[in-house]
Formats: C-alpha cells, structure tokens, sequence
C-alpha cells in the first residue's frame, strides 16, 4: 500500500557538503546574437511554422503575422506599426515541450524584449528577456512548456517598427502527452543519459505530496514549474488518478514502493531481512502485481524499490547482525529488480538511500538495479566524490534534496536547530540543481523535495507550498526547471527575525517578535503568527499565537502556558497565493512569582518515585530543587502525593506546579501542621498540565499534592513545587 512521506529528518550523511556552485548560466538574463541560427538537434522539432500567428498591429496587408511563420527565411515578413510596446505571437495548437526561439530579423529589429510563454493565450510568463540586440538572428534557449509564444517588443532598434522574417519555435512535437517509447540508461561508464523512446530525458522532478485523487488539480502548476516528474513513496490503486493525471499534462512518475525500515532510521518497523521469508514473499507479490498493473501506463518512468532501508537498519540492529541484515536487504533489493523486470523490460529499476555508504552494499549484492538513488539535502554537493571515491559503474538520480535539513544545521541558542531562513532554503534548491547538473553524465536528475501543502512544522521547514502559499523556494525550483521566473508575483522577503528575550519568555505572557519584511512587487502585506510546540511537547501543528502589533513588523505575542522550547513563525502573505514564512525558538520559562520560595531544598516525601526510566531516577527532592532541568515522577498509577516539610510553621500565599506531561487532571492542596492531620485549601477536577499558579493563604509547615486523577496514561510528574511567602 502507498505510504506518505516521512516529514522526520533524514538521516545525516557521512562527509560534509562541497562549496555551493555558482548560478552561472542558468540564471543569465541577457543573450549573444548569433550570426545564423544552427539547425534543430535531432530531438527538437520545429512547432511554429504554418501555426496561426498573430499581432498587436501590421505596417500593411503585405506584412501580417502569417508571414513570419511561413518558412519563406527572406522573402516575406511581418512588421509592426512604428511604435514600441509591439508584440507577435504564434499559437502551437497545444502546450507543447519548448526548447528554444529563434528570430530572424529584417533591418527593423528589436533591442530589447522579451519571449514569452502561455497556456492559455492571457496569463503571460517571461521564458528571456534579451537586451542590446544588433539584430541579423538571435538563437534563444528556453524550457518549459506553453501553447503560446510571443516577442513582447520594448525598445526598437530605430526609427521604424519591429519587423521579423521569420519566428520559429523549436521544442518536443508530443504537446501534452509524455514522451512515448522504452525507457533505457543509455550510454556508457560516465557518460550516460536517460532516455525515453530514444530521446534524452533529464529527471526534472518533484516529490508528491497532495491525495493521489487531487492531482488533476495541481498537475498544470507542476507543468507551469517545468517540472516532468513526480516520486512517490508507494504504488497501490490508489496510484491511478496520479499516474492518469500526470499523462493528461505531460508528466512521468517515478512509482515507490515500501520497504521497511523506510523514511528514516528505524521508521515504519523492523524486519529480519535474513529470516523473515514471509514478508519478502508477500512484499514481491505486491510489488510485481503492481508492476504488471502499471508497465504500460504512458506516465511510467521507472519503479524505485525502498526508501533509506539500508541506512534505517541500523535503528533495528548492530554489529555483525547488521552487516548482515544490510548484505539480506540489498539482496532482496535485486531479487525485486529481477522480478520487475521480468514483468516491465521497458522502465528501469533503481532503489534510494539516504547514505552513499549504502551503494557499497547495492554494488555488491543488487547489479540488477539499472541504476542507484540517493536522499541528500545540505550536503548535496559531496555526492559527486563519493561517486567518484567508491568507483561506481552505475549513474544515479537524486531522489530527494533542497534545504539542509534538521540533522545538518547547528543549534541555535535555545539548543535546537537553527531553522535556515527562506531566503537560505531558496538558495539550498537552488545549489542542489547546480551540484547535480554540474555531475554531468552521472547525475540524470532530481526529485526535490517536497511539493507538499501540510502546514506543520515539517511542512514549513521542507515544502513549497505550505498551506497552498507558494515561497522563494518554490520559484527557486521553477527557475531552476523551467529557466525563468521573469513576471511572476514573488513572495514577500523576510530578513533580521528577532526574538526577545529569546530564551526567557515566561509563560502566559508577552515576548517580542521583529523583523523586516518587504515585498518585491510591493504588494500589501498580511502578516501572521504561529506557534509550534514540536520541541517542547512533540506537537507538530503551527497553532495561531495570540498577539498584537506595536507598529514597524513589530509584534507583542503570548507565550504558551506550557514550558519548553517553542518555535515562533512570522507568516507574512502578499494576497495574491505567495507567502514569506521564518521561525526562531524561544524558551518559555516560568514566570517569576513574588516572594521568596519558603519551600526551596526543604526535605520531600512522595508516596512513589520513579527509579529508572528515561532521565530517571526522579526522586521527590527534584521538585524542590530550584532547577526545571529535573522532575520528580510517580509510579503510573492512582493516586499518588507528594509533600515538603518546611521545617517550623510558616505563612505562605501562593503556589506554582511547574508540571511535565505527565501532569494531574485532579488533585488537592493540603496542609497540616504535624504530618498527621491535613486540612484542604485548594481542589481542581480541571488541570491541564500547564503551570498552576495557586492563590492560597495559609499557614502550615507541611505542604501536599494529594494527586487523584493522572492526565495521561503516564504517572504524575512535577519539574518545581514552589511555596512562597
């Protein structure tokens, strides 16, 4: 059956990331005229001529649109009227595949402009802007895909108007419809390319993340991206709408299946890889059922068998067993590879880990993979020499990357990791794609990750598109992909966040969150704020904060009740689908009470103690030890107590409980002024387990807890029990 993705961290590779490559090309604005336009490569076809083609004016009956997609190189034009602001466009008939533009000018040329792309004849998106023109022919390179292709004059080169011999548009002849054919790796040792139908394929790709059933609905802003592919982590029935919708647009998916442990060290359960017979058969069974289902979708690329297994092993087992269980797996791992491809001899097999540690093992014990996958985030770039290092006679793909991720960033002063900023993670995709293209003949692409809508803590660390709003790091990718973001409404831009006090904000009340916030295309800005309490209680949801603002992306927010480190999002949205989110920690302590704590190094009694179990022992003095580092713990049953003597009789005329999640649902305040007779002061059915500041004047020297209802299906636990004059 299918299986999300795992929004827990990868597990960290061995050596550290390379320097970050350089944009160059990529990214370049600007282009050389070329003297003549070379010849279409063997793989492009030229779309245009003949198409339909249209313009925001003519010079005359002699000069109309048609004329520059006739074929005729010299002998008939289009021109405009003498003004700027002109444009020419041709309809392909259908979104095609768009590989480049190459216009042939009469004398009357453009300067500046710019090649535009569209789907639906309306919405304009910029593929290049070309600036300093000197005419004769300009041989343009873009990516992606439209129906429409238009030159948007700006500046003309004189005093006449923009006139064209001919405008040809060259890309892939399918339209919608992914390339057709067997897919190979083709080539030979360090020289090799994925090809489909015999035409060169790089992997363009993207992590899936929304319902199978919903991807009709995203497919088009996939395609808008550049992207050709999607992963998934499972292939079941649910796969179809996928894999039906993806064809519809022109995608392949690369089809997962599971294997346990997946998604992480020890994620999704153990098996014996060496024993367990069983589950290798019925897993073979299930994976060869859905081969067979699946070999002639036209959106097939290729099947990918497990998701970091081999490095997830090592959370079940150690030593030898683990060598072992890991030569098991991998083995399996082929014994797959052959059954798939005496079902499909016509899509390869790979398998992914996310440790090139992991490929010795597939080297050694899997030659039937076509080739090998790999899960790098931060340290992309390092993967390219351990290919180089361990002499592999295979090419991969990487299968998931982008920003670094939990495992690979330094703590930040709260002791967690230090979330990198959006403006850090845009650039993270960004030198991901360099470094894997920069791997020519070896690296035949990515699946990054993650187009994901969930709006959690994960979601916001790793996806493109949390909550639907669109980030840096999703038009990082687009860039990337499809050559060009020119036109787009972009996100608003996040810098400087502060938290104040970062690391002693009490609970229940106001800290200050800060920082600059502006919008590239000087759209109104909405901002919101979140929390999160993953670190503090293991809730992944983003939460709304309360809080107000004190003016200059300023805001006064109130810290939880509940003690820990928390993250803190600022959500900046610009109304038109974008949104700019960054995060810091802040440590909510608990509040300071007046008066001195009569109650502190006092001897403690409790009814039971914890005397090992995780940070155990907890003995009842923990409580009363100034320090919320350590907790007292009962034994997980009712009722439990636990007391302090003060040492003579004392006026007090409050209370803090500084609970653990292990926290009382009901429970009594009790006093006695000897140890035997107790009197009640306070009673609560309601406790949640945040800090219980008590208001309760009395005059005692022993103080209860009389703990008659847990909160949980854990004992009772307390991190301070105050008593203050």
């Amino acid at each position: 059956m299918s299986h999300p993705p795992s929004m827990a961290a990868p597990a960290r590779r061995t050596r550290g990331a390379a320097a970050a490559l350089t944009l160059g090309a990529l990214l370049a604005s600007s282009l050389t005229a070329l003297a003549t336009a070379p010849a279409a490569s063997a793989a492009e076809t030229l779309l245009s001529q003949g198409k339909t083609a249209t313009a925001s004016s003519s010079e005359g009956a002699a000069f109309s649109a048609a004329a520059a997609v006739d074929g005729d190189l010299t002998g008939t034009r289009w021109a405009s009227q003498w003004s700027d602001a002109q444009w020419f466009q041709v309809d392909l008939g259908a979104t095609k595949d768009l590989s480049r533009v190459v216009l042939t000018w009469e004398g009357a040329y453009g300067k500046n402009y710019e090649i535009q792309v569209s789907d639906d004849g309306t919405t304009w998106r910029t593929a290049k802007t070309v600036t300093g023109s000197d005419g004769g022919t300009d041989d343009i390179a873009i990516s992606g895909s439209g129906r429409y292709v238009r030159m948007n004059g700006l500046v003309r080169s004189s005093g006449y108007g923009y006139s064209l011999w001919e405008f040809q548009v060259y890309g892939e002849s399918g339209g919608t419809t992914p390339p057709q054919g067997a897919v190979r790796v083709a080539g030979s040792q360090g020289n090799w390319q994925l090809t489909v139908g015999g035409q060169p394929y790089t992997v363009k790709g993207l992590t899936w993340g929304p319902a199978m059933a919903d991807a009709a609905r995203y497919m088009p802003d996939l395609k808008s991206m550049g992207v050709n592919t999607v992963r998934t982590w499972g292939t079941d029935a649910s796969s179809k709408p996928l894999l039906d919708a993806a064809a519809a647009h022109g995608l392949k998916v690369m089809n997962g299946f599971w294997l346990q442990p997946g998604g992480g060290p020890g994620s999704g359960g153990c098996v014996n890889y060496v024993t367990d017979t069983t589950y290798k058969n019925t897993m073979l069974t299930e994976f060869a059922k859905w081969v067979d289902t699946y070999k002639s979708h036209p959106a097939t690329l290729m099947w990918n068998v497990g998701n970091e297994s081999v490095l997830g092993l090592q959370n079940c087992y150690s030593g030898t067993e683990l060598e072992n269980q890991r030569n098991a797996y991998t083995t399996f791992v082929n014994d797959v590879a052959k059954k798939i491809h005496s079902i499909d001899p016509d899509h390869p097999v790979t398998s992914t880990d996310a440790w090139t540690g992991a490929w010795p093992y597939y080297k050694r014990n899997a030659p039937d993979l076509d080739l090998y996958s790999m899960n790098a985030y931060g340290d992309i770039c390092g993967v390219r020499q351990d290919w180089i290092d361990g002499g592999y006679d295979k090419p991969y793909i990487i299968t998931e990357t982008g920003n670094a991720g939990e495992w690979e960033v330094p703590d930040d002063v709260n002791g967690v990791p230090d979330e990198p900023t959006d403006v850090q993670k845009a650039e993270g995709y960004t030198k991901a794609w360099d470094c894997i293209t920069g791997h020519r003949g070896v690296a035949l692409g990515a699946t990054m990750f993650h187009y994901g809508l969930e709006h959690d803590f994960g979601g916001v660390w790793f996806n493109l598109l949390p909550d639907g709003l669109k980030r840096l790091s999703y038009y990082a990718v687009k860039k990337a992909y499809a050559g060009s973001t020119t036109g787009d409404n972009t996100p608003p831009v996040i810098t400087n966040m502060t938290v104040t006090p970062a690391s002693a904000a009490p609970a229940g009340r106001e800290f200050t969150v800060r920082a600059d916030i502006r919008d590239p295309d000087g759209d109104t800005v909405t901002p919101k704020i979140y929390l999160s309490g993953n670190y503090a209680n293991g809730d992944k949801r983003l939460v709304d904060a309360q809080w107000r603002s004190l003016g200059n992306n300023t805001f006064a927010v109130t810290a939880p009740e509940k003690l820990g480190v928390w993250k803190v999002y600022i959500q900046a949205e610009d109304g038109r689908g974008n949104a700019g989110i960054e995060t810091k920690s802040v440590k909510v302590v608990a509040p300071p009470v007046a008066g001195t704590n009569i109650a502190l190094g006092k001897p403690a009694t409790a009814s039971s103690s914890q005397a090992s179990y995780g940070d155990c022992p907890c003995p009842a003095s923990n409580a009363f030890d100034g320090n919320t580092g350590t907790r007292w713990a009962s034994d997980w049953s009712d009722p439990q107590w636990i007391q302090v003597d003060l040492g003579s009789v004392r006026s007090f005329n409050r209370l803090q409980l500084v609970w653990d999640p292990a926290y009382a649902r009901s429970y009594e305040v009790q006093v006695s002024d000897n140890g035997t007779t107790w009197r009640t002061i306070h009673t609560t059915t309601s406790g949640n387990g945040d800090i219980d500041t008590i208001e309760t004047p009395a005059t005692a020297r022993y103080v209860k807890l009389q703990l008659t209802a847990r909160g949980t299906g854990w004992g009772y636990s307390l991190h301070e029990f105050g008593v203050y004059s």
